[in-house]
């Protein structure tokens, strides 16, 4: 039994170390005041406050379990085995393989190691130049995230999204929701290339397509970017497209610039003119941490004129013919089942572009 004792003491030293390096603790804590603030009834005033703080333990929540449950497990068959009853030696042994097989699993969050990677994320995707092939192509893209956010058990939710006339959709803006979704998502932050033989030309031509990413970190609590009033214009004005009546005959649509970096954010898509600005600035603080870690900015009075991200910046490009492939420019990282990556197997590339990182 002694080489297993030292398997599953080895193990509980890696435990340890990753519990002090994912700042695990800390986390506990302050989901601990989360708790604390949804139990008082008057936070319940605010929904629209109420339900950014729920999200945020949640969130925090996925990241603690886990490793508070790896570290129990493993101490609790610690115990058992003191006991020292040999009989036991094959079920033992098959639990602590199973434990470092999930430790090397876990151990992957240990790449996250940014200011925001353990945030949720917002995503916005741009369909470039192009017409109906590049808004399908975008629509191509949002189906990917969404497909792979299911298959990672991460929550969505549709903040704006704006369709095409014939296909696809000129923008689309989601929160994904989860354990480090934004350490994951950063790196699809760029312009995504398609190449293709075009469904909607008459002579099939090859055409290439674009669609810009934005990945941003969620900054649901205020203070953690906290934005001077007079960097703020607000102008409200009346939504205009599909939305019900109501939407289209009140001054609901909301849109902020901070006036420094000359960032916009416009957001029309709810029904209240309040919930809108308080999206539109949730956004806002989101891409101001964003340009923040570019340009590595210690405050925001430090941060230049600039978008997030820019068509310069191609990051991935994806072929459908004459052959299959989708190859990161980055990291050079590729896969030939393109349609596999379509439909959210992109794990492969966010891990190449960690590692590499």
């Amino acid at each position: 039994m002694q080489p297993l004792a030292k398997r599953l003491e080895t193990l509980r030293t890696n435990i340890a170390d990753a519990y002090g390096r994912l700042a695990i603790p800390a986390k506990i804590k302050q989901a601990g005041d989360l708790e604390n603030q949804l139990a008082a009834p008057e936070v319940w005033h605010n929904p629209a406050h109420a339900q950014d703080l729920s999200k945020q333990l949640a969130a925090l929540n996925g990241m603690i379990d886990p490793w508070q449950t790896l570290k129990a497990q493993v101490n609790d068959i610690r115990e058992l085995m003191e006991l020292g009853d040999d009989s036991l030696l094959p079920e033992f042994e098959g639990q602590v393989t199973a434990f470092e097989q999930e430790f090397n699993e876990r151990k992957r969050e240990l790449l996250f190691k940014g200011d925001y990677d353990d945030h949720s994320a917002i995503l916005r995707i741009t369909a470039g130049a192009g017409g109906t092939d590049a808004q399908d192509w975008a629509a191509i893209l949002e189906r990917m995230y969404l497909r792979w956010a299911e298959k990672a058990g991460f929550q969505t939710t549709t903040v704006e999204r704006s369709t095409g006339e014939e296909a696809g959709i000129k923008t689309s803006v989601i929160e994904i929701s989860g354990p480090y979704a934004y350490g994951k998502l950063k790196s699809e932050h760029g312009v995504h290339r398609l190449v293709r033989l075009s469904p909607f030309n008459s002579d099939n031509l090859r055409q290439t397509s674009f669609a810009l990413v934005e990945v941003l970190p969620q900054i649901d609590a205020p203070e953690e970017v906290t934005i001077d009033d007079k960097d703020l214009k607000i102008d409200v004005y009346r939504s205009g497209g599909h939305g019900g009546q109501s939407v289209n005959t009140t001054d609901s649509a909301v849109r902020v610039t901070h006036i420094p970096t000359g960032i916009v954010v416009a957001i029309q898509n709810e029904r209240s003119q309040l919930q809108n600005k308080e999206t539109a600035l949730k956004i806002l603080r989101s891409k101001l941490a964003q340009l923040r870690l570019e340009q590595h900015a210690e405050s925001l009075s430090d941060l230049k004129a600039g978008e997030s991200a820019n068509w310069g910046s191609q990051i991935r490009n994806y072929v459908l013919h004459p052959y299959t492939l989708v190859k990161d420019t980055r990291t050079k990282y590729e896969e030939r089942d393109a349609q596999s990556v379509l439909d959210g197997k992109i794990d492969n590339f966010i891990t190449a572009y960690l590692e590499a990182k």
